[in-house]
């Protein structure tokens, strides 16, 4: 098992849109293609308050590879983040980590 974290920057005052896009269009698509999430975050404190954290699980690197590429390639996706960016970009930049467990880690 390994687990993937995404950290998207966004554009200041894009948050609310982010969040909005997550919970009424992405989550209902990865459902579709059996992409399991583990957690969303935001910053109460810390760097920056204008960042989404979450967390993904995956069997291993193919499992990753093959849902990620048909998810990015789907019609319905592209035209709803295409929508949801018609007032200007919602995210600067994407930080992405693929993290294997620990031994001693309770996400093993």
């Amino acid at each position: 098992m390994i687990h993937e974290l995404r950290i998207y920057h966004c554009v200041p005052g894009r948050l609310p849109a982010l969040l909005d896009r997550f919970e009424k269009i992405t989550l209902t698509i990865w459902e579709r293609f059996g992409i399991r999430q583990v957690g969303f975050w935001t910053v109460e404190i810390g760097d920056s308050n204008a960042d989404l954290y979450y967390l993904l699980e995956w069997e291993n690197l193919a499992e990753r590879d093959a849902k990620w590429s048909a998810f990015s390639a789907d019609p319905e996706w592209q035209q709803k983040r295409a929508e949801t960016q018609r007032d200007g970009p919602i995210i600067t930049h994407v930080t992405n980590l693929i993290l294997t467990p620990t031994a001693f880690s309770a996400l093993g």
